[in-house]
């Protein structure tokens, strides 16, 4: 995953544990659609990953 990518979600989950959802999403989307299929997977992995992270829940409280 590109170093901007990696950037831009760990942005968005920033703001989305400060209620911040427009913000967000105005930063990851973009990111999100030019990305490219091998990317793309890196990213879903990286959401699946650290779900906890937009949540600001524990991982024991995800699963």
């Amino acid at each position: 995953m590109h170093p901007s990518t990696l950037r831009a979600l760990k942005r968005a989950a920033e703001l989305t544990r400060q209620n911040r959802l427009t913000e967000a999403v105005l930063i990851a989307e973009p990111i999100i659609l030019a990305a490219d299929s091998y990317e793309g997977d890196e990213i879903l992995r990286w959401l699946a990953d650290h779900a906890a992270d937009f949540t600001g829940q524990t991982k024991k409280e995800i699963d």
